[in-house]
């Protein structure tokens, strides 16, 4: 019974904290909560119009999502909701679906979030959390700072009070050049002015609600002077209540259609949420369990496709507002579910003429902090490569669109790894002075060489499509030596795996120094490498691969063997 209680707490781990929950944790919880919910309004609100949604489905999101992210989080600060980049990857590809239909817009959107929960669940069950590691820091900073740029826009029109228009950013510039002639002085004025506000409120009083007050002062202003009148462009009604819970109609074509865009919410979404728990689980010192965040990930989008919402992530800015709050444990995203409920219930009415453009302020600020250009100087000083591959992510999402550009910035990252692969390091290695240890001679010139023997490193993995390059290396490495080599050694310390090829690339070097009086020896190869080379029979060629062969004992050998009076520097 015991085991069983355990393993419940594993997958569901509100059963583990809520039995040992602290009454002192309640305060800052419900004032998290709160402070959490105040922050999600403009913003839920200004996301689901990016989605191309009423703004109460961006709420529905963030409250549904909330509850079932808490029962399930491995992390006390994460907050969970829509999010800048997937909403506009939801708006570019369920409109040519739609057909210019309301309901069925938001079935599709619904049905995408369905989905991107099956892909969490999936990934889950066959422990695919490491799969996203292949999406490096680098292509999400070129990804971002792109789909800044799109986002932007796309949100240009409302703050000016022209139409716009285009599929892509190439497409929208011109268009908005074209129609900022005849912009809307007024709503130009409140946009502006709620863009001021909304950066100061930030940098002088981090943390706090800033874009609730900014909505409230609009919404008031627009009510008072009559602006809706004038073109300014509101909200409008916002039903009361909460939607009917229940799975979205759908048909097959529809659930064909949407792969391609599930598949890079769901990615997107959990690079995003780990990322950020990863953040605040280091600063305050607890572990996260990245698969069981995908379960928990899965569940947050489960319920937001049932409360007609939309895919759903972890966001860094949302979750940096509750763990400032004070948040101790995922019970301020239930407190934070709560109040949006009330206000769903009590407030809508306030809400009607909050303007179009102030929304699009909120999500042009919000957007603004993912272009980072000091972010983009420091990756070209420390890599070119990392630099170039950040560049292919940013202009694939402006040329391409959100979503293609989600599958260029995969593509890239994984071109990336395995170029990196295809070409490893091979190190020409040296005694340290005065130890038993090793490194790259090269790189180190006052490390010990000895002549007649030289000592190699390969750093990475031995596979079928860099043994040519590695092959190549030292046979460059063997001819450029001045004293005949009579013994070369391969360290495999940073070698944890061989393929069939890799061992057999050892095995062909073995035979070719052979015949040329050179004899060939591998040390500190790690277990599952030895395992290798003595199945497919290449360790007995190699005099054996053993774990107790190491590589300073095989250099002394050699030292005694040649009588060498002293090494050369």
């Amino acid at each position: 019974m015991n085991s069983r209680l355990q393993q419940l707490a594993q997958r569901i781990p509100i059963c583990n904290w809520l039995s040992h929950y602290r009454l002192a944790w309640l305060g800052p919880d419900m004032v998290s909560g709160v402070t959490l919910a105040a922050y999600a309004i403009p913003v839920a609100m200004a996301y689901a119009t990016l989605a191309g949604l009423p703004p109460q489905a961006g709420l529905y999101c963030y409250i549904f999502s909330g509850f079932a992210y808490a029962l399930f989080a491995s992390s006390r600060h994460l907050s969970v909701g829509p999010t800048a980049a997937i909403s506009v990857m939801v708006a570019s590809v369920v409109g040519s679906m739609s057909a210019g239909d309301p309901a069925r817009y938001a079935a599709i959107a619904a049905i995408t979030a369905g989905m991107v929960a099956i892909f969490c669940l999936l990934a889950w069950l066959l422990r695919l959390s490491s799969f996203v590691n292949f999406i490096s820091e680098s292509i999400l900073l070129g990804f971002k700072a792109g789909a800044a740029l799109s986002i932007i826009s796309m949100q240009l029109p409302k703050l000016l009070g022209i139409k716009g228009g285009g599929d892509s950013f190439l497409e929208r510039v011109p268009i908005i050049l074209q129609q900022a002639g005849g912009a809307n002085l007024t709503v130009i004025a409140l946009g502006l002015s709620s863009i001021m506000l909304l950066v100061a409120g930030g940098r002088l009083l981090p943390g706090r609600p800033v874009a609730l007050a900014v909505v409230i002062a609009a919404t008031g202003l627009v009510s008072l002077l009559g602006l809706a009148e004038n073109g300014v462009n509101v909200v409008g009604y916002i039903p009361p209540g909460l939607p009917r819970l229940g799975l979205p109609s759908f048909r097959i074509d529809q659930v064909e259609g949407l792969l391609e865009l599930s598949f890079a919410c769901f990615l997107l979404s959990y690079v995003e949420s780990i990322a950020a728990a990863r953040t605040f689980a280091l600063k305050h010192h607890y572990p996260v369990d990245p698969r069981q965040e995908l379960l928990s990930l899965g569940a947050a989008n489960l319920m937001a496709s049932l409360g007609q919402g939309y895919p759903v992530a972890g966001g860094l800015s949302q979750s940096a507002v509750n763990e400032k709050a004070g948040a101790r444990t995922p019970l301020s995203l239930i407190f934070a579910s709560i109040t949006l409920v009330m206000v769903l219930f009590f407030m809508t009415g306030m809400l009607r003429n909050l303007p179009a453009t102030v929304l699009a302020a909120i999500i042009l600020v919000a957007v603004s902090g993912f272009i980072n250009i000091d972010d983009f100087r420091r990756l070209r000083h420390v890599s070119r490569l990392e630099f170039r591959v950040a560049l292919v992510a940013f202009g694939g999402v402006l040329m391409f669109g959100i979503l293609k550009g989600v599958a260029v910035s995969a593509i890239a990252s994984i071109l990336f790894l395995l170029r990196m692969m295809a070409k490893p390091h091979v190190a020409i290695l040296g005694r340290i002075p005065g130890s038993s240890r090793f490194s790259d001679a090269e790189r180190h010139t006052s490390n010990q060489r000895f002549p007649g023997l030289l000592l190699f490193r390969i750093e990475a993995p031995l596979l079928y499509f860099n043994v040519e390059a590695v092959t190549a290396a030292v046979t460059e490495a063997i001819r450029r030596e001045s004293v005949p080599v009579r013994l070369v050694v391969c360290d495999l310390s940073t070698s944890p795996y061989i393929d069939a090829a890799g061992a057999g690339m050892l095995e062909q070097i073995e035979e070719d120094l052979k015949r040329e009086g050179i004899q060939f020896r591998v040390a500190e190869a790690h277990a599952e490498v030895r395992e290798i080379l003595r199945a497919t029979g290449i360790s007995e060629s190699l005099g054996g691969v053993s774990r107790h062969t190491a590589l300073a004992e095989i250099v002394e050998d050699f030292e005694r063997e040649t009588a060498t009076p002293s090494p050369l520097p």
